[in-house]
């Protein structure tokens, strides 16, 4: 506690400039004796310290010295205003917590990083969810938060969608929670390994009595990072093979994604007489695939499956009747 007050009083010090005792008093909620305490306690570890007496003296720290907090250099401080967090944190309930930790970073860091800090945060915003969308409701997250916290085993309510809607309940293990493109995601421990749960599809959530132990060296980024490969690939087990004109191969990225579109890119065949090259892309589904494949309009003309073939004809038939 009394550490905490020390660092307390050496930072409205090195912010606030010539205080006196009462002020000081008043701001860390002691008395005067025990900043008179606290000052020789500061001294005496080294901090230039000097009191200046009459009506508008106090105590002081010497022109030039700053304290600095763990050695961060202007960058490192600079990086810590890009996170965005606040409002990830808010979700978490901690939103209050954040806001105090940066205005506490915000006053011990020298002038120069302050100024550059407040710059960056002037400039930079993080805005996690896609267009169009809302956030997803997520009533249980700080629950499962505090949990996760605590290492405490929880029991869930779940809506799962494959391979059938259903409601089932699982006893589970936290070991994470994930934000990406602004959905929420539990990663959790059953039985078996761990796998993902979309906390809005949570739809009751109890912490149980019990802890327990995180399974050693489990590396929440790297199962993430994983997680995401396999379920990519599991997504993306068949393949469609299009013909593109010169303007639809330029269009692939916004349709399927530079992921996607590197794999397609890599098995382009020569062009045509007519520009026109055959690319092998993946394919998730079939209305996935004809959704995003019509937004090439006439730039760009299935060859295989045969089943995606008739779907887009089928499609573009249902189509072209609306408009006759």
């Amino acid at each position: 506690m009394r550490a905490s007050r020390l660092v307390s009083l050496l930072l409205l010090l090195q912010n606030r400039g010539r205080m006196s005792a009462t002020r000081l008093a008043a701001e860390l909620g002691v008395t005067p004796r025990t900043v008179y305490r606290d000052v020789d306690a500061l001294a005496a570890a080294g901090v230039p310290i000097y009191a200046e007496h009459g009506p508008d003296g106090g105590y002081e720290l010497m022109d030039g010295y700053r304290t600095r907090l763990t050695g961060l250099t202007a960058d490192e401080a600079e990086s810590l205003f890009l996170t965005g967090m606040r409002g990830p944190a808010a979700e978490l309930g901690l939103g209050a917590q954040v806001a105090a930790a940066e205005l506490k970073l915000m006053a011990a860091l020298p002038t120069p990083y302050r100024e550059a800090s407040t710059r960056i945060r002037e400039r930079f915003h993080l805005d996690a969810p896609g267009w169009y969308r809302e956030p997803d409701a997520v009533p249980h997250l700080v629950a499962a938060a505090e949990a996760l916290w605590q290492d405490r085993r929880i029991e869930i309510r779940y809506r799962r969608w494959s391979p059938e809607p259903a409601e089932v309940t699982r006893r589970l293990r936290p070991l994470g929670l994930v934000l990406k493109a602004g959905v929420w995601y539990l990663v959790a421990q059953g039985r078996a390994e761990p796998r993902t749960y979309r906390v809005a599809s949570i739809r009751a959530l109890k912490p149980l009595p019990d802890t327990f132990d995180r399974p050693a060296g489990f590396d929440l980024a790297e199962f993430w990072h994983t997680h995401v490969e396999r379920y990519e690939r599991a997504e993306a087990a068949a393949e469609a093979v299009v013909r593109l004109s010169p303007a639809g191969l330029a269009a692939l990225p916004e349709v399927l994604g530079p992921r996607a579109t590197r794999q397609a890119r890599a098995t382009l065949s020569e062009p045509g007489p007519d520009g026109w090259r055959e690319a092998t892309m993946p394919l998730e589904n079939l209305p996935h695939a004809v959704a995003g494949l019509l937004r090439l309009g006439p730039e760009a003309r299935v060859v295989a499956p045969p089943e995606l073939v008739a779907h887009m004809a089928a499609t573009i038939a249902d189509m072209a009747a609306m408009y006759a």
